[in-house]
């Protein structure tokens, strides 16, 4: 399948800062595709490039057949883009924003109100259309930040930390929209997140350090590759914790065993099925992987 975002040898700095250096990747159609690094990494220095707001030292990016280079425009008409902070004017009601928002892409009259009615359904804001974007709540105007940018049903939805300081309700209404439309429109998702479950759930992951690309898999590659797993053992004492002769930590009648991989947790519950009654393994986690990878953690937050 070719890819619906290319991007090869891209490279941006800023005076002496090398924001971006020598950046090379691709996302499938339909992929929710995982961009992450701490800030300064150079994510939001790549989105802004792809999305015309930003020149490029060099390197090609190439966005739906499109060369940003050749045919912005097209691009442009392809991308939706949420942003770490809301462009939506606060003097107007959310429904003069999105319609003068689908003004800009030739949607107006009764197809503006069709698409308008879907996507107040569709992210529960109906109540709200009339109300100044300045009076509502950080999770209602993420919620028309949302429909802003899926006005045109473009067929990539870029999302710049989309879901930072929100409320759980809001959040879970947010993926769930977005999950409805790749499984029913095929839309490509890219995402940059500081919610590690958020990455987990991903297709493919990139994790950016410098303005380089310093790991990229789909999670389980990556757990694989940079965690390991632990297994939490229950209801036993230390001396026989110590009799298998692993890694461990704890106290009283709760212990962690520390594993490579799932196979050897495996070999181990087989070697000693008289200790293992009461247990469960659980692999490494995103945040283990990114603080392995890159040796920082992963905090929100904007970027330059």
């Amino acid at each position: 399948m070719d890819p619906i975002i290319e991007i090869k040898n891209l490279s941006k700095s800023f005076g002496d800062v090398k924001a971006v250096q020598d950046l090379s990747l691709q996302v499938r159609e339909g992929e929710l595709f995982a961009f992450l690094g701490i800030n300064g990494a150079g994510k939001s220095t790549t989105i802004n490039i792809m999305c015309g707001q930003l020149s490029k030292d060099g390197g090609h990016i190439c966005i739906d057949g499109a060369d940003l280079d050749q045919n912005p425009q097209h691009i442009k008409e392809k991308l939706g883009v949420v942003f770490q902070n809301s462009v939506l004017d606060s003097a107007l009601s959310v429904y003069d924003n999105l319609q003068s928002r689908a003004a800009l892409y030739g949607l107006t009259g009764k197809a503006f109100v069709r698409r308008m009615e879907e996507l107040s359904e569709l992210l529960e804001f109906k109540d709200l259309l009339k109300r100044a974007v300045g009076k509502l709540s950080g999770g209602q105007r993420r919620r028309v930040d949302i429909a802003r940018a899926l006005i045109h049903k473009p067929k990539v939805l870029i999302l710049d930390e989309p879901t930072t300081g929100l409320d759980p309700k809001t959040r879970n209404i947010l993926w769930n929209v977005i999950t409805d439309l790749r499984k029913n429109e095929n839309l490509t998702v890219f995402l940059t997140t500081h919610y590690m479950e958020e990455a987990g759930e991903a297709d493919y992951v990139v994790i950016l350090d410098s303005g380089r690309i310093a790991a990229q898999g789909t999670p389980l590659e990556l757990k694989n590759a940079y965690t390991a797993d632990h297994v939490t053992l229950y209801g036993v004492d230390e001396e026989v914790v110590q009799s298998m002769q692993v890694s461990y930590a704890g106290s009283k009648d709760t212990w962690q065993l520390a594993v490579p991989n799932t196979q050897k947790a495996t070999e181990l519950i087989i070697q000693y099925p008289h200790i293992f009654k009461d247990y469960e393994i659980t692999k490494g986690k995103m945040d283990d992987v990114f603080l392995a990878v890159t040796g920082k953690k992963l905090e929100g937050g904007a970027e330059k």
